[in-house]
């Protein structure tokens, strides 16, 4: 049975919630604006369609019997939204400019470490058929979809990210809307490590 179209809408519903990887999209379009944070993004993508690559591939269970390589990479993604998240709740108001932007490094370690991405990945992966089940066909064809449907969901929110970052506002709205960005982050990522 072709479940392409189920699996795609489920991919967007999933990949398209947001998470740690979204929370800091917006975080970053929001200081440095739609091209300066493209770099980032990349890295995240690429970060991401290795971790849907590994889930595709049926790796993740590697991660699951060696709990360290696991609980070393959700330290370093829980650490750098941590940072993030400091950041940008702390970061000057009424300035064009804050140096919030993710290296291309940070970027790939969230996406290659992002637990609410592999939880997404390994659900779609295991609840739907492309082609005929555990062929190789179904899964490159599930991991295509799963890189398309993120790619095109993260543009959208970091776009939204670049928008945020174009009203003006008061200093004191400004330092509120960090103070919930930065508390976004923080709640995305406790929800992720649960």
């Amino acid at each position: 049975m072709n479940d392409a179209l189920p699996f795609t809408l489920a991919a967007v519903a999933l990949l398209g919630s947001p998470g740690p990887a979204i929370a800091a999209l917006l975080a970053i379009g929001r200081a440095q604006g739609f091209r300066a944070s493209l770099p980032f993004f990349l890295a995240l993508q690429v970060g991401l369609a290795m971790a849907a690559g590994l889930s595709a591939a049926g790796l993740v269970s590697v991660f699951a019997a060696v709990p360290a390589i696991e609980r070393a990479l959700m330290l370093v993604a829980l650490a750098y939204l941590v940072w993030l998240a400091w950041k940008v709740g702390s970061a000057p108001v009424g300035r064009p400019e804050v140096s919030t932007a993710g290296s291309l490094g940070q970027g790939f370690m969230l996406g290659i470490a992002n637990p609410k991405a592999y939880l997404a990945f390994a659900s779609l992966i295991a609840s739907f058929a492309i082609l005929p089940r555990g062929s190789l066909g179904d899964g490159l064809a599930k991991w295509a979809i799963l890189v398309a449907v993120m790619i095109t969901v993260d543009i959208a929110w970091l776009a939204a990210g670049a928008a945020l970052g174009g009203l003006k506002l008061s200093p004191r709205a400004e330092r509120a809307m960090n103070l919930v960005m930065a508390g976004a982050i923080l709640a995305a990522a406790a929800l992720a490590f649960l």
